[in-house]
């Protein structure tokens, strides 16, 4: 697209999701995120019922008279997108594909974080790193990273998760909060996942289509591999082709919920057919239920 539709887009994008965060998510995402601990304030003069194991006995030493560390929440903290660009993310069968959701779930976290003052960055990825933007505060950065997404071309042609957490891992050098949005269609980065999850505040955005499950019925069509480039004819009228297809789908997302499951993982699951505050309120409220 060229320069004055994306800059439209852009800016579509942001009128909508900044008034889902002003209405709905700001507050939601700050309980959710804690920040990551405690962190020395001042000194002040002991009080009747303060902790004394918080008295400072260098201060308390010099001025005759005791004094105790005071502690806050240490709240900034660092937002990391990792978008799939991937050529499965452009497929989609009604007003939007996988990566049009994507793109709105990522502005409307990316919103929240700077409104809570904390960082954003954003890495792209297909079966490579395609493009990384380090991590900063402020409207204008979130307005690049949504106009990189929408404006992303991959060069490459399939998923290679296992290289996106790599790279995230060496780039980040102090706990952060990362986000994967991606169809998961990938295979071999479950030793990455675990890694990252004990390293990062590690939460799975699993954007599918519901034409993905169901074949129609259409009679003999050439189905070709977004990723693979690979062309299969399938006999769509055939109550068995589109019943081995649908099974063969829902064990790989069976399969993939179990996994998530196992490594403890925060997930969002959003279908492109169904509007994704939903979700994204029901995933704020079982990180802030759980404390």
């Amino acid at each position: 697209m060229d320069s004055k539709e994306l800059l439209k887009k852009v800016r579509k994008i942001e009128i909508r999701t900044k008034g889902l965060v002003n209405s709905v998510m700001g507050g939601e995402y700050q309980s959710a995120f804690k920040g990551r601990g405690m962190e020395f304030s001042e000194v002040r003069e002991y009080t009747f019922g303060d902790d004394v194991r918080q008295i400072d006995w260098n201060v308390t030493a010099r001025n005759g008279s005791p004094f105790i560390k005071v502690f806050e929440e240490e709240r900034e903290q660092t937002l990391m997108l990792c978008v799939d660009i991937s050529p499965s993310g452009f497929f989609g069968t009604q007003s939007q594909s996988k990566m049009d959701v994507a793109t709105e779930v990522c502005a409307v976290l990316a919103f929240s974080a700077i409104q809570n003052n904390d960082k954003v960055g954003l890495l792209l990825f297909s079966d490579h790193v395609e493009a990384v933007i380090p991590p900063k505060k402020g409207r204008s950065h979130v307005l690049r990273i949504i106009r990189d997404v929408l404006n992303a071309h991959p060069t490459g042609k399939g998923t290679n998760i296992r290289e996106a957490l790599h790279y995230v891992n060496r780039l980040l050098n102090r706990r952060s909060i990362v986000v994967v949005a991606s169809d998961f269609q990938d295979q071999g980065y479950q030793k990455e996942l675990r890694m990252t999850r004990g390293m990062h505040d590690l939460i799975c955005l699993q954007i599918e289509d519901k034409a993905e499950k169901k074949l129609p019925d259409m009679g003999l069509l050439p189905v070709k591999h977004p990723e693979t480039g690979e062309t299969q004819w399938l006999d769509t009228s055939s109550k068995r082709v589109r019943a081995e297809h649908e099974a063969s789908y829902v064990q790989a997302q069976n399969d993939l919920e179990t996994m998530f499951l196992k490594m403890k993982l925060d997930t969002i699951r959003i279908n492109t057919n169904d509007s994704y505050v939903k979700p994204l309120v029901s995933f704020f409220q079982r990180r802030i239920h759980r404390g």
